[in-house]
């Protein structure tokens, strides 16, 4: 299932999404209500055998460059992780 990324420029927050492409995307921010915009994300390829895309991204800094870069990007937008709706009740019995 495909990860999508929604900006909000008005309360600078970016949604992290997996849905199905087929699926409805997010029209509208969690917080203020306003309106979202999809953004262009690359493609998550494991090429060179990292266990993640982060480590990937991270694989020739220090971790207090790694830290000193992660607080400058949060400084303007916050990344939300928006997970699933639940789709059934977990205790029911099947």
């Amino acid at each position: 299932m495909p990860l999508y990324e929604y900006v909000c420029d008005s309360c600078q927050v970016i949604y992290q999404v997996r849905h199905g492409m087929n699926e409805a995307p997010l029209q509208t921010c969690q917080r203020c209500g306003g309106s979202v915009k999809r953004l262009l994300s690359a493609p998550c390829l494991n090429l060179h055998n990292f266990s993640s895309p982060t480590e990937a991204k991270y694989a020739k800094m220090t971790p207090r460059e790694e830290i000193a870069r992660e607080k400058e990007l949060q400084k303007f937008y916050e990344t939300v992780w928006l997970p699933p709706p639940v789709k059934h009740n977990p205790w029911e019995e099947h």
